[in-house]
């Protein structure tokens, strides 16, 4: 299966993804990565691995319909089958929705759909958490829709805060679970054997 991989920042579940490819533990290839941030380390990851990597954004392509295009043109052009938002902290066009159905995933740190929407990504979710002094928490892997984090849901996994946790400590302890959570899910998806409720 050819994954495009999208993401904005720093690109640790798309390096995930690429060692698990790497390392047989995954039956995929990452084709291509697209990132919204032309400095990005998730280009860079992409790149040192051999991996076609692209900036479109805003500043290329500033018609929201041309920059859906833009991201469809390139998925296409490197036969892309399956999509992971790993980290991507915009808006899915619709054009590349409706080109892949039930094909486009996104990793989201809270349980879903607690702590969901629009800004509500990374340390602001587990600023927010620990805020409310919430027991638990956790990570969600849903199919994208053409809102923010309402799409359905794959697989969770529930973590459980400890009262020592900081938002450092609680990010971290995520991120490392992400990786590996994010694995166990593709591997269920592309089997498709099982239900991928209880992946992990």
């Amino acid at each position: 299966m050819n994954l495009g991989v999208i993401a904005s920042n720093r690109g640790t579940n798309l390096q995930a993804i690429v060692d698990a490819c790497r390392e047989k533990r995954l039956d995929a290839k990452v084709s291509v990565a697209i990132s919204n941030n032309s400095k990005s380390l998730a280009i860079l990851r992409a790149r040192k691995a051999g991996i076609p990597a692209f900036h479109i954004s805003e500043k290329t392509h500033p018609s929201p319909l041309d920059l859906d295009q833009a991201i469809l043109n390139i998925l296409n052009t490197h036969d892309v089958d399956f999509v992971v938002l790993a980290g991507y902290l915009k808006h899915m066009g619709k054009k590349t929705l409706l080109a892949f159905p039930k094909k486009v995933i996104n990793i989201h740190p809270s349980l879903l759909p607690s702590y969901g929407g629009k800004g509500m990504y990374g340390r602001k979710i587990h600023e927010a958490v620990l805020k409310n002094r919430d027991t638990e928490t956790g990570i969600t892997i849903h199919y994208v829709d053409d809102g923010y984090d309402t799409g359905e849901i794959i697989s969770q996994l529930r973590i459980p805060i400890d009262s020592s946790d900081s938002v450092t400590s609680l990010t971290n302890r995520i991120l490392k679970q992400e990786h590996e959570f994010l694995i166990a899910t593709l591997n269920c998806l592309i089997s498709k054997e099982r239900s991928c409720r209880n992946t992990v």
